[in-house]
């Protein structure tokens, strides 16, 4: 159903389609999913320099993870867990740094960045093989 509207104006009539403008065709998105899911395990990697990264990431992750198909949920739902998993060893080794249990709190960070660096290349080698992630439910590496 169209709209239209009539508009006066001093000199003349003129009307007016106030219909919605549809799009004439559908265009492919500018980056597939796969490739999303690389971009993520990319801005973690760079994470371990800026930090920031990380969280463009989760956030990537959390808002396409319930629109792609199984394989690509894995690798979603992986990088989601890695991300809150990996700040929660990061909370607890900041919070030893601070108490008064120095070494303790170097064990966890340590731990921390070699899980997150294990779980980041083993997600990425399963996506170059377009694999799923086995079990992207588990603490460990997957």
């Amino acid at each position: 159903m169209r709209a239209r509207a009539t508009i006066w104006s001093r000199y003349n009539l003129c009307e007016v389609d106030m219909s919605p403008i549809e799009p004439t065709s559908t265009r492919p998105p500018v980056v597939s999913d796969q490739q999303l899911v690389l971009i993520v395990y990319l801005l973690y990697f760079a994470a371990y320099i800026f930090g920031i990264t990380a969280l463009i990431g989760v956030i990537i992750a959390h808002t396409k993870w319930p629109d792609t198909g199984p394989p690509l949920r894995s690798h979603y739902q992986f990088q989601i867990r890695t991300f809150w998993i990996g700040l929660l060893y990061l909370v607890v080794g900041a919070v030893l740094a601070f108490a008064v249990f120095p070494v303790i709190a170097v064990v966890v960070l340590i731990w921390w960045f070699v899980w997150s660096l294990v779980r980041n290349v083993k997600g990425l080698l399963a996506l170059n093989d377009n694999k799923p992630i086995q079990d992207p439910t588990s603490w460990m590496f997957g």
